[in-house]
């Protein structure tokens, strides 16, 4: 049978505030089964999000550390925000010291001319994806 977890379970689970789980279905990245009010989310759909078991316990496993940040980049038009974007993306297309991808996404406000870049994943890989940013935006002047 299948093992299927709350809204408030998810969200205990990975560290996450609630309204950020229901983005994540909203937003279509966790896929989830509404029943009258609430959602459900099946084991093998947080799996599939997390790339890890999910609810693991085992106690002698070394603990996991995951990282959010939220980097607000602005003056920036759309060629600086294809460009970014790109190469956020190449940066993390390879394999991870910490074996679990990063998960990132990009939100560029075009009228505001503002690009954020939300960032999920293993400490010292999102600290090696902050520099790459870090070191993008100062060459081109964004800071």
């Amino acid at each position: 049978m299948a093992q299927y977890y709350s809204v408030e379970q998810v969200a205990e689970l990975l560290g996450l505030h609630v309204r950020t789980v229901r983005g994540y279905i909203r937003d279509g990245r966790l896929a989830a089964t509404r029943i009258g009010k609430q959602y459900r989310i099946a084991r093998a759909d947080l799996e599939a999000l997390t790339g890890a078991p999910a609810g693991r316990t085992d106690t002698a496993a070394a603990p996991r550390v995951e990282v959010s940040a939220v980097v607000r980049i602005e003056g920036v038009g759309r060629l600086a925000v294809d460009r970014l974007t790109t190469t956020v993306l190449a940066a993390i297309a390879g394999p991870r010291d910490g074996g679990r991808p990063l998960h990132v996404e990009t939100v560029h406000d075009a009228e505001r001319e503002t690009l954020r870049v939300v960032v999920l994943g293993d400490p010292a890989d999102t600290a090696a994806l902050l520099a790459i940013i870090d070191s993008l935006t100062r060459e081109n002047g964004h800071v």
